[in-house]
């Protein structure tokens, strides 16, 4: 084996563990059995499911499909299969217990670690002898990756769960704090590269790169702070019709939503509950926990709209001094701290005007880590998609009504932050860490 595959498998065996050790430290090692699991909201599984999940999951890809290895447990295939129960029928599932999924997900993953051993992650021979899951790792990033997307979602479970705060929250590292000096900069027409063919970490959706030319426009610097939103509160934006599409208007009728959600009116100001503990909303974070619609609404009261996908990704990754188009807005180093608020270094969004290192070569901050970003475009794929290793990734969702969000939040693994990473939820949705910022159109130079 040579050098470089050596550093890979090091690098998928650490990032194995810190996946495995985020999922026990929201699941086994936070809370008894019985809210393991109890459904704290129809919204989501029990905590449980998705801990054996994850598990299941790894078994089928690195062992059976990559590993060539028979099941293990091929009696609860189908209950952890989350396209055959819906997350509001898992609670009535016989489900593995907390203690019977912890030992199945040890005996999964160390099988797994015998089987990376003697992988080969090298590139395909000629005869085509190698499966392309091994190549370059893919098959062992998709499955951290999904690990780390349920881990995602057992937080907003957490959000919805009642009762007294069991996540700790540990103080954040003093970042940087540079307001950007414009709140609005102009992306100018032309070409860039969006997507990507060669990124080893990418799925099926970000894939294949292709160029798209789009006309000039303006984009916020920052994420839509919590101060500005609620001007939009405070203006009666949630009772004024005009702001609303038809749909977003029904939305708002039959949820009675006059506020982001978790948000509470505490005198004249506002307070929100955020795991399990009571504090006033903080002016200077991005907004979260706000729908598409609600997003959209605010986004015409300011006189903006917001941007699409191909607008949002070519304000993250397009460097007009070269032309290119980076993994990262900042370059193509990985997230560090001083980046992005990635990796739940903290439990919700750091200010507006954290992390300057992190600015896109626009000079448009915060596209990456702290809140998810909605975008106006409805997931589908891209010219020349090819749905792989399975359709159900994303192919199962495609022109189906869901909105793309881009960026990743406070909650998101760095593994998963790259600025081509394609994330999809119905316009509805907002126990998810979700915000935005706005855009509007330019005139043509």
């Amino acid at each position: 084996m040579n050098h470089a595959q050596e550093r890979a498998k090091e690098r998928i065996a650490a990032e194995l563990d810190r996946s495995r050790a985020s999922s026990n430290g929201l699941t086994l090692d936070a809370l008894d059995e019985e809210e393991l699991l109890a459904q704290h909201s129809p919204l989501m599984s029990p905590l449980v499911w998705d801990l054996a999940h994850v598990g299941n999951y790894e078994e089928q890809w690195l062992l059976r499909a990559a590993g060539g290895r028979e099941a293990l447990r091929p009696d609860i295939d189908g209950l952890y299969d989350a396209f055959e129960n819906s997350r509001a029928e898992r609670v009535s599932l016989p489900l593995l217990r907390p203690d019977e999924a912890r030992a199945y997900n040890d005996r999964v993953r160390g099988e797994v670690l015998d089987v990376l051993d003697s992988a080969d992650l090298g590139v395909p021979g000629p005869r085509g002898d190698r499966s392309p899951l091994l190549e370059a790792g893919l098959v062992y990033h998709l499955v951290i990756q999904h690990e780390h997307q349920h881990g995602e979602t057992m937080l907003a479970t957490h959000q919805l769960r009642k009762g007294e705060p069991v996540l700790l929250e540990e103080t954040a590292d003093v970042a940087m704090l540079r307001p950007p000096a414009q709140k609005e900069v102009l992306v100018p027409e032309g070409e860039f590269t969006m997507g990507t063919d060669d990124d080893p970490w990418a799925y099926d959706n970000e894939r294949p790169a292709r160029t798209v030319d789009l006309g000039p426009y303006w984009i916020d610097t920052a994420p839509v702070t919590n101060a500005a939103y609620r001007e939009f509160m405070d203006d009666g934006g949630y009772q004024d019709r005009r702001w609303w599409t038809p749909e977003g208007w029904e939305w708002r009728e039959e949820r009675g939503a006059l506020s982001p959600a978790f948000w509470a009116r505490e005198g004249d100001g506002w307070s929100r509950r955020r795991f399990g503990r009571r504090e006033m909303v903080p002016d200077d974070e991005p907004v979260q926990h706000v729908s598409f619609h609600e997003a959209r609404a605010y986004a015409a009261w300011a006189g903006k709209r917001l941007p699409s996908e191909p607008e949002w990704e070519k304000a993250a990754r397009f460097d007009p001094r070269t032309g290119r188009s980076r993994r990262y807005p900042w370059g193509e180093t990985e997230p560090g701290p001083h980046h992005a608020n990635l990796g739940r270094r903290r439990l919700g969004p750091s200010p507006a005007g954290r992390h300057p290192e992190g600015a896109s070569p626009l000079g448009v901050q915060q596209l990456v880590g702290d809140v998810w970003e909605w975008t106006s475009t409805t997931f589908t794929g891209y010219p020349g998609f090819r749905a792989f290793p399975y359709r159900e990734y994303s192919e199962a969702f495609f022109d189906d009504g869901y909105k793309v969000l881009r960026g990743g939040s406070w909650a998101t693994h760095p593994t998963a932050a790259r600025s081509t990473f394609r994330n999809w939820d119905h316009p509805v949705r907002r126990q998810i860490f979700s915000g935005f910022r706005c855009a509007r159109d330019a005139e043509p130079a």
